[in-house]
């Protein structure tokens, strides 16, 4: 299998990504420069964390004209997998391929600190190794992390178990206190209906080694390459 990681002008987090897939996971991987186009030989994407374009306008808004993403948008239409983390997140709701927006952190400062998640929903392939219910603690660092849709949207987000994450407690307690930046619901990451494309706020390339201070992060990577090798990708 083969995975990428997709670079546009301003990715900070692209090296850390490509550091788990390759040192950690064992897995092959290329970086993909954003003014690429052809994405054929990939199996799994990944749009990393960081300032694309310097997040001019908003967050993602100019990264989704970048040559690269036609191409990421075919590729997700087809059934490959694609994990936008972070700025990454964004730039997926900026192109259409998630549902939903981007708000300023309720606070309007930039959070960087551990966070606990819930696993709300094992049926996909970033949490197919994930018992529901789990929780994992993940590192976040944005200043827009404040996930935002209608009351229709949410509805079918919740009904079609499509929230993958949600923030909470030490304990598993989903309300305002755990809620880092005033995201609706409490969501720190979604799918899409074909349930092959990941947005998520919180960086789990940061917490994926032991020598990072936890492994959290490593079985969302775990989860994506067994579910490729069930589909026959090794």
């Amino acid at each position: 299998m083969k995975f990428g990681v997709v670079v546009f002008p301003g990715s900070n987090c692209d090296a850390d990504c490509y550091h788990v897939i390759k040192d950690v996971m064992q897995e092959e991987v290329n970086y993909i420069w954003h003014q690429e186009a052809n994405l054929k030989d990939y199996d799994a994407l990944i749009l990393p964390g960081g300032f694309s374009y310097g997040d001019y306008l908003r967050t993602g808004a100019i990264a989704k004209f970048s040559p690269v993403m036609s191409s990421v948008i075919s590729f997700a239409e087809h059934g490959g997998l694609v994990i936008g983390i972070c700025n990454g997140f964004q730039i997926l709701l900026e192109a259409g391929l998630l549902p939903g927006a981007m708000l300023r952190n309720q606070s309007l400062q930039f959070i960087c600190k551990p966070v606990y998640l819930k696993v709300k929903n094992s049926d996909s392939p970033f949490t197919k190794q994930i018992p529901e219910g789990q929780l994992l603690k993940i590192p976040i660092a944005h200043g827009e992390g404040n996930y935002f849709c209608d009351e229709k949207t949410l509805e079918e987000l919740q009904s079609e178990k499509r929230v993958l994450f949600t923030y909470c407690g030490p304990n598993g307690e989903e309300n305002e206190e755990y809620n880092p930046n005033g995201s609706i619901a409490n969501i720190a990451g979604i799918i899409n209906r074909q349930r092959n494309v990941l947005g998520m706020m919180p960086h789990p390339e940061r917490c994926s080694e032991s020598i990072l201070g936890g492994k959290d992060g490593q079985i969302i990577f775990a989860s994506m390459v067994k579910w490729l090798e069930e589909a026959g990708k090794r």
